[in-house]
């Protein structure tokens, strides 16, 4: 199976790598701005001797000239995308009345647009798509949110600009499932609680996570390899804290 994520160089994003490597039969497209994290996840797929392949794209998928290269790279490399994990974000910790209007842009940037510009270039690949299981789905759509993003969970000072923008995220989700289903693509997005992350660590200075990346990147690849069979246009609160 052919599977790209972004944000794949720290993290949840990188676990999420090193979880769906297990399997010799994928193909892991990981995708960051950060060389180095990418460098490293190349260097413990060695270590580990991880049976999946993988391959390296550095860039950022804000970008359009970065879009426009990855799916010429893409074309070489895949007739296909079975999966796409939506997972690379950016988190803005102010108040409101503080923020800029730049700051918002560069929040929605990176957790909104960025998702919708990557999967309009990658839907050609997505609706060629070999996905294995009895949901009859051709491939998967992954988006990454937050617990914050849903309606009616606890908001916090600081985070509105993330929050909304993840919240925008899970609609989003809802209305891609719709149009894509004749497509046979599935869409979902899991809105994540508390995960030990850098992201974590500066929306709550001082306060210790219930998950490792390391236990949500598994929980992500299994989910990208099976939800399809059991869910299509749905937000899924994965959380057993808040924060």
């Amino acid at each position: 199976m052919n599977i790209l994520i972004t944000g794949a160089s720290r993290g949840i994003g990188f676990y999420t790598a090193v979880a769906l490597a297990s399997d010799p039969d994928n193909h892991i497209f990981a995708v960051s701005r950060d060389g180095n994290g990418l460098s490293e996840l190349n260097d413990t797929f060695k270590l580990k001797k991880l049976p999946g392949k993988l391959t390296i794209f550095i860039g950022d998928i804000g970008t359009e000239d970065f879009l426009n290269s990855l799916k010429v790279k893409m074309e070489t490399e895949a007739v296909s995308l079975e999966v796409l994990v939506n997972n690379a974000g950016y988190l803005k910790n102010a108040p409101f009345e503080e923020l800029t209007i730049s700051e918002w842009r560069n929040v929605y940037e990176a957790n909104l647009f960025g998702p919708v510009n990557l999967i309009k270039q990658l839907l050609p690949f997505l609706k060629k798509g070999k996905l294995s299981g009895s949901s009859g789905f051709k491939s998967h759509i992954v988006n990454i949110g937050s617990i914050g993003g849903v309606q009616g969970s606890a908001k916090f000072k600081g985070l509105s600009a993330y929050s909304s923008s993840k919240g925008a995220l899970s609609v989003l989700t809802e209305c891609l499932a719709e149009e894509f289903k004749e497509d046979l693509i599935a869409v979902n997005c899991l809105a994540l609680g508390s995960v030990q992350t850098e992201m974590f660590s500066e929306a709550f200075p001082g306060f210790t996570a219930a998950k490792q990346p390391e236990e949500m990147g598994t929980y992500i690849g299994k989910f990208a390899m099976e939800g399809s069979m059991f869910f299509n246009g749905k937000i899924l609160e994965v959380s057993i804290s808040t924060p």
